[in-house]
């Protein structure tokens, strides 16, 4: 009871916390209202572009046109979308119908802008690349309302396979400003944007040289814009190595917590991450037999743990587990330093760590126990009547049979189970029950 008290003060004040600081957008110090020049608001497209991050984007570009920005810049990092192909094209009707210019930029070096995701350059105004960074594999181009999609003479190329910012450029694909060279971080976006006519705008978005040369300085006002706490942890969840491993410890903790018979913190932050994971995995390309094999695995691993000793059905378990693992997404495999810490995990707690805390501390006395009777162990202490026996690889409170001693290192025999406790007898030379000694042969 105490604990679930514990557990309940722990969520309020979770709840508080979030309540406080993750309502609304976050923004950096340079939110506030600059004199002058119209600011350039920038926010991340980082990650797989779920609802969470269309609405913001939705959110960035009303924000822009209300708060008299001059232009919109999407700083992209994306390996795909989702959301339906449908939602994608809204997003891209938004942002060509947009009073303020939307400018894509992907990076920083290594950045990329896949799938459905990548096709958003195609509606932007200007679009940039840095060094190292790619595009591509955006499958069959969308349909907006507003005006097809294109990217030059790399249209097909692009449906499949992938283009560096070098070959994007050559090949058309971009819309550029005053980029020709590339440009390798935001400032430098920024400052290209410098001079380019959209229509009848100009933007100016970089200040001149100190000393009065020709040409221009550092990037102008800038008005950086994220994701609200809660809004920035759910889409954190949407993420391939984020929503696995949620699961994964969500389950794990719900096996350990089942064995210990009550409701703690450990069955509190099993529910918590496993209704993370559920609602990651809901958001990203999963197959769903992989999904229910991972849970399926969990099952099998369980029943051995009542046991305390790793047999058959722990080697199903984690062959189960594998599999699921390996095989849980449709539009790839996990990053191998997902599958090594998920896989890995697992495979320590339930070979070594469940089996160890379920014998030692939380052992139930009413399931699991049968298969102990008639084992040989070991005394650890004297037992007269009461001590501690180890059995297999677990130490048990043991009370001998019959009132029978047994000095510690003996050998001892398992006749019996009391509730947690074991009933035991020495290995040979057991006292004889009274009731076998009056018996007569026929």
């Amino acid at each position: 009871m105490r604990r679930l008290v514990t557990a309940t003060k722990l969520i309020l004040t979770l709840g508080v916390i979030l309540a406080i600081f993750g309502v609304g957008r976050a923004a950096t110090a340079a939110d506030a209202p600059v004199p002058g020049t119209p600011p350039v608001d920038v926010l991340q497209v980082s990650g797989y572009l779920d609802r969470i991050l269309a609405n913001e984007i939705r959110n960035a570009v009303n924000r822009a046109e209300t708060d008299g920005a001059q232009a919109l810049l999407l700083q992209m990092n994306s390996k795909g979308a989702v959301i339906p192909d449908s939602e994608v094209a809204e997003v891209a009707d938004l942002m060509r119908a947009s009073k303020v210019p939307v400018v894509i930029w992907v990076g920083p070096s290594g950045a990329t802008a896949f799938g459905k995701t990548g096709q958003l350059l195609g509606a932007a105004a200007i679009t940039g690349m840095a060094p190292g960074s790619k595009i591509g594999r955006f499958g069959d181009l969308l349909q907006p309302k507003i005006g097809a999609l294109s990217f030059g003479q790399a249209d097909a190329r692009l449906k499949t396979g992938t283009l560096s910012a070098q070959d994007a450029r050559a090949a058309g694909a971009l819309k550029l400003g005053n980029d020709n060279g590339g440009t390798a971080v935001l400032g430098e976006m920024i400052v290209a944007l410098d001079g380019v006519k959209i229509g009848d705008k100009e933007l100016h978005t970089a200040q001149p040289l100190p000393d009065g040369r020709a040409g221009r300085g550092t990037s102008g006002p800038t008005r950086f814009t994220k994701l609200g706490l809660v809004s920035q942890l759910m889409h954190s969840f949407a993420s391939k190595p984020v929503a696995y491993l949620m699961m994964a410890i969500g389950l794990g903790l719900l096996v350990f917590e089942f064995f210990t018979a009550g409701v703690g913190i450990a069955g509190v932050i099993g529910a918590a991450c496993l209704i993370f994971g559920c609602y990651g995995l809901s958001a990203l390309p999963t197959r769903g037999w992989a999904v229910a094999l991972l849970i399926a695995a969990f099952v099998a691993l369980s029943i051995d743990v009542q046991t305390g000793v790793p047999r058959a059905w722990t080697a199903i378990g984690l062959a189960m587990f594998v599999v699921a693992s390996v095989f849980l997404y449709s539009d790839g495999r996990l990053a191998w330093p997902a599958l090594i810490t998920g896989i890995g995990g697992v495979l320590l707690t339930f070979l070594s760590g469940m089996p160890s805390m379920v014998r030692t501390r939380f052992a139930t006395p009413t399931i699991g126990r049968e298969w102990m009777i008639g084992e040989l162990g070991e005394a650890v202490a004297d037992i007269s009547p009461d001590g501690v026996a180890k059995v297999g690889q677990g130490q048990w409170r043991a009370r001998t049979n019959r009132a029978t001693p047994i000095a510690a290192g003996d050998r001892l025999r398992v006749v019996a189970i009391d509730g947690i406790t074991l009933e035991v007898e020495p290995e040979f030379g057991a006292a004889k029950d009274h009731r076998e000694r009056s018996k007569t042969p026929e």
